[in-house]
């Protein structure tokens, strides 16, 4: 037996068809299967699923009925019947006794058969009878397993407060029901046929608060060029509309008058303010209390002092039942009365339905304050604003053109993708080419990039145009930085601060810069300088914000790496006043550095997953491989190689790519050949970084960690005249510059090649001074790389007791940061040592600790070159060995060796 009812209403919760086959609930995946391995444990449950309207409850409360394998019961409560004792229940049961909640109660279990649902919709207007019999069915009924799915909207006024009071009462379970994330949002767009880039998907999920019902009904209303125009006026659903205009025409002038006055100020709306623009006398404490009952109106969390609009649906509800006419008049006067001018100008941008070049004016003047502090992405929204009003055409593609650059200088390219259209249609300008040349330098398209701003250089005048020219060079100066060219960088940042003049935007922005320049060149020192002066005149804001993330970026290049950490996450937040999401992305990219480095590799994987998460959101391409390198570099000593070939995936670069993307692309494969002990791979990956090339920094030291990598596969490979040969200018470099960290890398490098040359003096004195030199650094990884290359060496050089306890101290420090493959790796060389060993009386056919090593390895499939690496033997070594592991196990293959570690294995020749 089912009793449908009406399953829904507008306003109330979400309206269902019982008819349909379920559907996947997107975004509740998890609390589905919890709720339905709750329902099937076999004891009475009441579930309460209640939320804000159109948060999805009824919705979901359907979908947990259709995948029940047992009878089914709905019933929906009504306002109007909510006095009516047993109303609810007799939808169910028809013809029910209503004595008594316990009798009743006793009643309905004698009917109820074996796994029935009861799914109860708007259970805010039960009557009290029918609720009171249910929970008394649950206490005195315990065996009959009465199982309750009742659905609630939270907010409505007109529910009894004795029921409000009851239903969390008698709940068993009362899970909450998230709302929709941004990426959530988008999939329910793309259910619809819609694709919503992620700005827009993040625009729609505030207008809706995350609900799925009024997101799904304006995807279904609205026509699709909406989601992609920049920043469209998104109106309330219809059902939204229709319920705002009859709580409307429900109150009194006075309250009503109150509601669209607040409308029209917007959110934290002072009462003196709302007062005012209502032309309202009195005290305003009836009308708030008014507007409230009705949901016009919400107190603000400041107090009574202020008030908003209970959602912006609502809002935008209220602003189009006002009419163009009286909303531009009140718009007008409320400009007049907010104290912030973003705001007041905005206002009369709404209120202007033709161009209007005084309002444009003020605009534009205050678009330039807001750049002069950094605040880019207002900046953006107010130059738009004044496009719309202006009514020159070269005037107006200018003002277009200069807010995409500002969007893309607050890092969202894809508000800024939505403009380009307008702009490519434009005629030609330096301004032009430069703002596109900047977008494709974000998005990574070094070549584009590059074509652009040659372009723009090239039909800019200087002298007429300083300001347009100035820009030109600033974006230079980004493109300088991501190709890694430190005397382009400072030649371009000098001329942008030339041509703009001291203090302004475009200069400061080029000193922000300039910086990283020095440093790139050898002239750290100076660059340090440079921008403790910076950040000691800019001291806050978002200009503030660049300059300490490139302060932090020297910090960590010199080894101050617990300054650089207090840098990098000073400059992460975008909480500034328009603060930036490109440097907040580069910020993290190096904190994930920092992180790595001192071992903190779970720290170190969250900053990378949240900055991905912002890159997919903002459309910035640029600093992808930055940050998976570390990912790939964690994964890959964590031993977790299909997370790690996922993320090589993700960092692939090719040859027309920044610098800045290629380098940490080809430092990702190397970290990840050195764990699998592929030397050969790492010579593959870091072998474009050995070819000349007088326009990049990438051999200054401490900017790209590779040479010591490149010097280490090269004598494991056994190429040791080639090592010397490679090492000796970076040991000098190093030198020359003090660089700390690189000298101990180096000087590791330098103790391994000594020990494969048989120099046990030499080779121990080099491996003292890496680990003197690194033991003032908060630097984990390194320390135990170093510890495990030294014990490596002394095992081969047969000083086994010394390296028991070097590579004691690695296999510690490898642990502690969970390198599952280098703690192998030593436990082997441990092993292989034999000074800890249990040693048994030896027989004949005893596989010595190195023999064993190398069955463990060839069993594995591992080539003899491949085991060479793994151990530090040479092949002829490994092949002697396996000569006599052969001989002594009485095999004459590795097929059979490995089948002989391998059990499962066939055996084959």
């Amino acid at each position: 037996m089912s009793h449908r009812g009406r399953t829904g209403r507008p306003g109330t919760n979400d309206e269902v068809d019982v008819t349909r086959p379920a559907q996947p609930l997107i975004g509740r995946t998890e609390l589905v299967a919890g709720l339905e391995q709750t329902l099937r444990t076999g004891r009475s449950r009441f579930v309460l699923l209640s939320g804000p309207p159109g948060i999805g409850s009824s919705t979901l409360a359907e979908h947990l009925a259709r995948r029940h394998d047992g009878p089914v019961l709905r019933a929906t409560a009504a306002e109007w019947e909510a006095e009516q004792p047993g109303s609810l229940l007799a939808q169910l049961f028809p013809g029910l006794p209503t004595s008594n909640p316990l009798a009743t109660a006793a009643e309905l279990v004698a009917r109820l058969a074996p796994s029935t649902i009861l799914v109860l919709h708007d259970a805010q207007f039960g009557d009290l009878d029918s609720l009171r019999t249910l929970a008394s069915a649950q206490r005195h009924h315990p065996d009959a397993a009465l199982r309750v799915v009742a659905t609630s909207t939270t907010g409505d006024r007109r529910a009894s407060a004795e029921v409000l009071d009851l239903l969390p009462r008698i709940a068993t379970d009362a899970p909450r029901i998230p709302p929709l994330d941004a990426a959530q949002i988008s999939e329910l767009a793309a259910a619809q046929g819609v694709a919503l880039h992620p700005s827009m998907a993040e625009r729609l999920r505030r207008h809706t608060l995350g609900r799925p019902r009024p997101a799904a009904q304006l995807l279904a209303e609205l026509p699709r060029a909406t989601w992609s125009q920049f920043e469209p006026t998104l109106p309330a659903p219809a059902s939204v509309q229709a319920l705002v205009r009859e709580s409307l025409a429900s109150c009194t002038p006075s309250a009503r008058g109150f509601a669209e006055a607040t409308a029209v100020l917007g959110t934290d709306a002072p009462v003196r303010n709302v007062m005012s623009l209502a032309e309202l006398d009195g005290g305003p404490l009836p009308l708030m209390d008014e507007a409230t009952a009705a949901g016009l109106v919400a107190l603000a969390p400041r107090g009574l002092t202020y008030v908003s609009p209970p959602d912006p649906m609502v809002r935008a509800a209220v602003l189009t039942v006002l009419g163009p006419a009286r909303r531009a008049a009140l718009q007008r006067r409320a400009a007049e009365l907010v104290d912030d001018p973003v705001r007041s100008l905005r206002l009369l941008v709404a209120a202007s339905p033709v161009p209007d070049a005084e309002v444009a004016g003020r605009l534009e003047a205050l678009a330039g304050e807001r750049a002069a502090g950094g605040a880019w992405g207002t900046a953006a929204t107010l130059l738009s604003d004044a496009s719309r009003l202006t009514d020159d055409p070269q005037h107006q593609q200018a003002l277009i053109t200069r807010a995409v650059d500002a969007l893309i200088g607050a890092g969202d390219v894809f508000r800024a993708t939505a403009l380009i259209p307008e702009v490519e249609s434009i005629r030609e300008t330096p301004l032009r080419d430069a703002v596109l040349g900047y977008l494709a330098m974000v998005r990574g398209r070094a070549a584009e990039a590059g074509s652009r701003l040659r372009r723009a250089w090239d039909i800019v005048n200087t002298d007429r145009e300083p300001e347009t020219a100035a820009l030109i060079c600033q974006r230079y100066v980004l493109d300088a930085l991501c190709r890694y060219d430190g005397r382009d960088l400072v030649l371009w940042a000098d001329r942008a601060i030339e041509l703009a003049g001291p203090n302004t935007p475009t200069a400061v922005e080029a000193e922000a810069i300039r910086g990283l320049g020095l440093a790139a060149t050898g002239s750290v020192t100076l660059g340090q300088r440079h921008y403790d002066e910076l950040t000691a005149r800019l001291r806050h804001g978002a200009q503030w914000q660049r300059a300490t993330m490139a302060r932090g970026w020297i910090n960590l290049i010199t080894d101050r790496v617990d300054d650089a950490r207090v840098d990098f996450e000073s400059s992460m937040p975008t909480a500034y006043l328009g603060g930036s999401a490109r440097i907040s992305l580069w910020a993290r990219a190096w904190l994930a550095r920092v992180q790595f480095l001192t071992g903190e590799w779970n720290e170190a994987l969250a900053t990378v997953r949240e900055a991905m998460d912002m890159q997919e959101r903002t459309g910035i391409l640029v600093t992808g491989p930055l940050l998976l390198w570390t990912a790939a570099a964690v994964h890959a000593l964590r031993g977790e190689f299909a997370e790690t070939d996922e993320v090589l995936l993700g960092s692939a670069t090719g040859a027309g790519d920044y610098q800045i993307m290629r380098v940490p692309s080809q430092l990702a494969r190397a970290h990840v050949a050195e764990a699998r002990a592929d030397s050969d791979g790492v010579l593959r990956a870091l072998y474009p970084l050995t070819r000349p090339s007088p326009s990049t920094s990438t051999d200054e030291p401490g900017h790209w960690p590779w040479q010591d990598m490149y010097a280490h596969a090269l004598v494991l490979l056994g190429r040791l005249d080639e090592a010397d040969e490679f090492l000796v200018p970076h040991e000098k470099l190093a030198a020359k510059r003090g660089h700390t960290s690189m000298r101990a890398r180096l000087t590791a490098a330098r103790g391994r090649l000594h020990g494969a040359r048989g120099d046990v003096g030499a080779a121990s004195a080099a491996f003292d001074e890496a680990l003197e030199l690194i033991s003032g650094l908060p630097l984990r990884y390194d320390q135990a790389r170093i510890n495990f290359s030294y014990g490596q060496t002394l095992r081969r050089l047969r000083r086994r007791a010394r390296a028991d306890v070097v590579l004691s101290a690695a296999r510690d420090g490898f642990a502690a940061m969970g390198a599952t493959t280098y703690v192998e790796r030593c436990d082997r060389e441990l092993k292989a040592g034999g000074v800890h060993r249990t040693r048994p009386e030896p027989t004949a056919d005893a596989l010595t600790p190195q023999e064993e090593s190398v069955t463990r390895l060839v069993a594995r499939g591992l080539s003899n070159k491949e085991v060479a690496a793994e151990l530090f033997l040479s092949s002829k070594t490994v092949q002697y060995h396996l000569t006599r592991v052969y001989a002594k196990l009485g095999i004459r293959s590795r097929a059979e060796l490995a089948a002989r570690n391998n059990p499962g294995l066939p055996q084959q020749d």
